[in-house]
């Protein structure tokens, strides 16, 4: 039984055969680099037409960036004639929030939502007094098209194929990944990244921007700071082979 489990632990996670994945890391309004990929992967599927194709988006796609609006209308697209899974992340929590509750908009400030609002035709000034928080969030109501809510109230907390698990910021060390919370799944950082224990399933996951993918025994971060860097990362799985673009 011992040895056993040591062989386990050393085999590596593979995905079914015949699916291929191609996973994107925090786009966060980076419109350009996600079109810019998305051309990648079309290639590379007229190039080599896997079985069953899935492309899985790790969330974080509003704020921070230019084009959080224009990010939304190529995902919607894309679902329409790929297989895609969106997850959710914690910023698309947010902006749900903030539409709920406009008084969090100065929060929401300090983590980019500012340019969010631009990229739907709202001008916010840099310091909104409570009137005009309430305001600009209303504008932000009436120009959020339908689909675009839609798809973020439908975003999943995360995605399981294979020994793969996708999620946006990791997993909770020592907790069956059925039983993990999303405060954990969309938020977690020192507790799961300094851990070296492993998860039930390799974690392929964002949040925690880093300067090139961070490959571990037990995980593999591809958040490689997009909107700051210009570097949007791919990461493309077939069988047990994994390769970071």
């Amino acid at each position: 039984m011992g040895l056993s489990k040591r062989f386990r632990k050393n085999v590596k996670p593979r995905l079914p055969d015949g699916v291929r994945i191609y996973a994107i890391g925090d786009v966060h309004g980076r419109a350009d680099l996600l079109q810019s990929l998305l051309t990648v992967i079309d290639a590379d599927l007229a190039r080599s037409a896997p079985e069953r194709a899935i492309q899985v988006f790790l969330g974080d796609y509003v704020d921070r960036g230019p084009d959080s609006r224009a990010v939304l209308d190529i995902l919607i697209e894309r679902s329409k004639s790929h297989e895609t899974v969106c997850l959710k992340g914690n910023h698309e929590v947010f902006l749900l929030e903030v539409l709920k509750d406009p008084a969090r908009l100065q929060e929401w400030r300090h983590y980019g939502g500012l340019l969010t609002l631009v990229s739907y035709g709202i001008n916010p000034t840099m310091n909104p007094t409570p009137e005009e928080q309430i305001e600009l969030i209303e504008g932000l109501r009436r120009a959020l098209p339908p689909e675009h809510l839609s798809f973020l109230q439908q975003l999943r907390s995360s995605f399981a194929c294979g020994d793969f698990f996708f999620v946006h910021a990791g997993v909770k060390p020592g907790v069956a990944l059925e039983r993990q919370k999303d405060e954990d799944l969309l938020w977690i950082r020192e507790e799961f990244l300094e851990s070296d224990r492993r998860f039930g399933k390799y974690v392929v996951h964002g949040h925690t921007p880093v300067s090139a993918p961070d490959i571990r025994p037990n995980r593999i971060n591809i958040d490689t700071g997009a909107y700051a860097t210009g570097n949007l990362t791919l990461l493309t799985i077939q069988g047990d082979s994994l390769l970071a673009l």
